[in-house]
């Protein structure tokens, strides 16, 4: 055996540069749905993982306070949830806080204290307009100054689950058969660059927007600099980090259309921008000089989502793999078709996309469940 292992890898290196999974759903008629699917078959790809992160992100999950920013913190230390609290009652006005509920599990050992908190920011910044700017001030404010405190997730009726350990076992630990929601998105970690801890695991998020990813960034140092200049704040201690704030950048205070994110992120090599049409080849060209500092360098495959819509894209020659299943109102996205297939054997229509083109799922127009949905279920890039 260990013969076969220096031929097939003479440089004994033990990272593993193809791992890590990735599994999401989306109802688009917007009901809920429990994640014991999504449970099932992120676990169908446990060999990808090592058991150093995993993660679930889910939307739609607290209806009785779809309306509050719902922080979730975690706690490595007494004094540090004692300050951030403090900080949260002068800012914020605490409608319920509680621990996130979770069980004592055979396999998830020392973990942080976990907790939640619905938060009204209406007395503290009454317009609206800046209302996500004030809050994402905030959580940055508690992740680079208060010590030992790290907020997972802090969008409205949505929320962020994880930790060290395999997925199925994240999803033990916080009780997640007792949620619904009508998007999930999971994911199983196999660190490499990286160290692995509860903040480093996925999925990661700014306000509603949460980002899983399979893959590496080589481009993070210049990534984080630039998204620096922005005011965002690199504190989980990995790459993906950049993606989610990159994709907040981009899409709510640039304003940017999903395709053109995508386009930011993954754009066209240089001899393909050379024989586009003189219009696109224009836009091209600007986005490249204006946004070449975000461009994400190595291989890729992301789920971002936010309310009302989950996007998949992967880097520009497809390193990494991505496919795409769809049922009735249900679209699945995952590192690989069988685990797809084993929470619904029979789909309508399966595919691989292209690399560097944008999957993108939206809510159906008869959904009210969002005010600004749109008619099409799922579009390509292309």
């Amino acid at each position: 055996m260990d013969n076969l292992r220096h031929i097939n890898n003479s440089f004994n290196d033990d990272k593993v540069i193809d791992a890590c999974s990735i599994f999401g759903a989306m109802n688009t008629s917007g009901k809920r749905f429990p994640g014991t699917g999504v449970i099932k078959a992120i676990a169908n790809m446990h060999d990808r993982g090592n058991g150093l992160g995993g993660g679930f992100a889910v939307y739609g999950l607290y209806p009785d306070y779809k309306e509050l920013y719902a922080f979730h913190i975690m706690y490595l230390s007494s004094e540090g949830r004692k300050e951030t609290e403090s900080y949260l009652g002068e800012n914020f006005d605490i409608v319920h806080m509680e621990e996130v509920p979770n069980r004592k599990t055979a396999k998830i050992t020392n973990p942080p204290v976990i907790m939640r908190y619905f938060l009204d920011v209406c007395k503290h910044q009454p317009d609206i307009a800046l209302q996500d700017d004030y809050v994402l001030q905030a959580i940055m404010h508690i992740n680079t100054t208060r010590k030992g405190s790290f907020v997972f997730s802090g969008g409205k009726d949505m929320a962020v689950f994880k930790g060290v350990g395999y997925p199925e076992e994240i999803a033990e630990f916080f009780c997640l058969e007792q949620y619904e929601g009508y998007i999930w998105t999971s994911h199983g970690r196999f660190p490499t660059n990286t160290q692995a801890w509860w903040g480093g695991a996925h999925p990661f998020s700014v306000l509603d927007w949460t980002v899983v990813h399979n893959g590496e960034i080589s481009s993070y140092g210049i990534n984080k600099r630039y998204l620096e200049g922005y005011g965002y704040h690199c504190t989980m201690q990995t790459d993906t980090e950049v993606i989610a704030y990159a994709v907040d950048l981009l899409m709510r205070k640039h304003k940017l259309p999903i395709e053109v994110m995508a386009k930011v992120l993954a754009p066209p090599f240089w001899n393909d921008i050379e024989r586009m049409p003189d219009k696109e080849r224009k836009l091209a060209l600007a986005l490249r000089q204006v946004y070449g500092s975000i461009m994400l360098n190595g291989p890729f495959a992301i789920l971002v989502a936010h309310h009302g819509e989950l996007i998949g894209l992967t880097d520009r020659i497809r390193l990494r793999p991505l496919s795409v299943g769809e049922k009735d109102n249900m679209v699945y996205f995952s590192s690989e078709e069988s685990a797809i297939r084993l929470i619904s054997p029979k789909l309508d229509k399966s595919w691989t996309p292209m690399g560097g083109e944008p999957v993108i799922v939206r809510l159906k127009q008869e959904s009210r469940q969002l005010p600004d949905t749109r008619e099409e279920a799922v579009t390509s890039g292309r």
